[in-house]
């Protein structure tokens, strides 16, 4: 299927590695133009040189908590591409502590990464995406934002304010002509993962995984993978799910618990 992404215009956030790096690389076999962000150039560069055999690649580091950060950004991604015709929010991590483990500083922070990482890229790009012929906007979010776990309490509320603040932003964009959806992931094998298996002492992660998977109730007894991330991103990007916008789509192996 031709997703008509081809010479799309498309800024991702948090692309050095994990999600964001896979939806570049698909978004790249699909022929779209990129602009990629992630807070290490260096990493990032590294991550995505082959792509810039395949397409047009801008890459930049970008503090998408700081508004002056993602406009400098998205100013040179408009500049360098003729334009934007959609924005993946990716930028993102679970702080898995509990309450009284975890700081005053360290909830603010977790707010601020989630709502204003995604808000500042939103309000840099609003201009682009409208001046576009189907502007999309997809942010990554998570089930936690309807599921909390007190294992990640301050994650799963700063992810039901984005949930949130993403269906407003679906209804004022429309406006724009700009659609905005959110995909809402669950249990992925991301460099996070990774680091807690190492710091785990244990030798295998496919059982190791298994387990949380089952601990977590996931339906199909197993992590995700990025790649199964960045396929259902790329679709809610398409200028075929044009019609498509307010939406969550779950991809999380059958984890939710609630109707």
């Amino acid at each position: 299927m031709d997703l008509q992404l081809a010479g799309r215009r498309l800024l991702i956030t948090g692309a050095s590695s994990g999600i964001g790096l896979a939806t570049a690389r698909l978004l790249a076999e699909e022929g779209a133009r990129l602009a990629l962000c992630a807070r290490d150039e260096d990493r990032l560069r590294t991550a995505t040189a082959d792509l810039g055999a395949r397409t047009d690649v801008v890459t930049a580091s970008c503090d998408v908590t700081s508004r002056a950060s993602v406009d400098a950004f998205v100013a040179t991604a408009v500049d360098r591409l003729g334009g934007l015709d959609g924005v993946v929010c990716n930028a993102g991590r679970s702080l898995m502590r509990s309450l009284d483990e975890t700081t005053d500083e360290e909830i603010r922070d977790e707010f601020d990464l989630k709502i204003f990482g995604a808000l500042h890229v939103i309000r840099a790009t609003r201009t682009a995406l409208a001046a576009s012929d189907r502007g999309a906007v997809v942010i990554v979010n998570a089930i936690l934002s309807r599921q909390p776990e007190t294992r990640l309490a301050v994650t799963s509320a700063a992810r039901a304010g984005l949930l949130n603040l993403s269906s407003s932003l679906a209804e004022e964009l429309a406006a724009d002509g700009t659609r905005v959806n959110s995909v809402l992931l669950g249990l992925i094998d991301t460099g996070q993962w990774q680091r807690r298996f190492a710091e785990s002492g244990a030798d295998d992660f496919a059982a190791w995984s298994a387990e949380i998977a089952d601990d977590r109730g996931i339906a199909l007894g197993r992590f995700g993978s990025a790649d199964e991330l960045a396929f259902p991103i790329a679709t809610l990007l398409s200028p075929r799910n044009s019609y498509t916008t307010g939406a969550t789509l779950e991809v999380g192996g059958g984890v939710h618990r609630y109707v």
